[in-house]
């Protein structure tokens, strides 16, 4: 039990520690608040955005291998697979913002330009994006805790 609840902890943890990253980026991605240490501010948010997503597949990962459960269970729910699905999309969304970063700082350092309001406004748009298919992905493990549309 105490196991079942540690893993549970690490996983909302890490969870919360990606919105929160992913939340300052989508607030710091706006045109009028653009400047060179928010091209800086970006670059490192999103890497410690991505370090988070990391740990939240890791933590979810170990939860069905160890968890209370069990990895035939977790595996044969099509909610999971949904939950890992949405995941998928997001980090395939996000590498267009994770470029466009790293493009931006390399730009400031070499030019001291600062991106162009339209390439703001896009990045914004998949930070965007993504955090709504965050909220489907929290439905369906909501779902999948609870026990609704599973199978067994």
């Amino acid at each position: 039990m105490t196991l079942e609840a540690l893993l549970a902890f690490f996983h909302l943890v890490a969870i919360m520690t990606m919105v929160v990253f992913m939340a300052s980026e989508a607030a710091l991605c706006r045109t009028e608040w653009m400047n060179p240490a928010v091209v800086h501010r970006l670059v490192r948010l999103d890497l410690i955005y991505m370090i988070a997503a990391a740990c939240v597949v890791l933590a979810g990962l170990a939860r069905t291998w160890w968890g209370m459960k069990g990895v035939g269970w977790y595996w044969s729910q099509p909610l999971l697979h949904a939950k890992l699905g949405l995941f998928a999309a997001m980090w395939l969304m996000s590498l267009r913002p994770t470029r466009s970063f790293l493009r931006w700082r390399r730009v400031l350092v070499t030019t001291g330009a600062l991106p162009p309001e339209a390439e703001v406004r896009a990045a914004r748009r998949w930070i965007m994006i993504e955090t709504h298919l965050l909220g489907l992905l929290l439905l369906a493990a909501a779902f999948l805790a609870r026990g609704v549309g599973t199978r067994g």
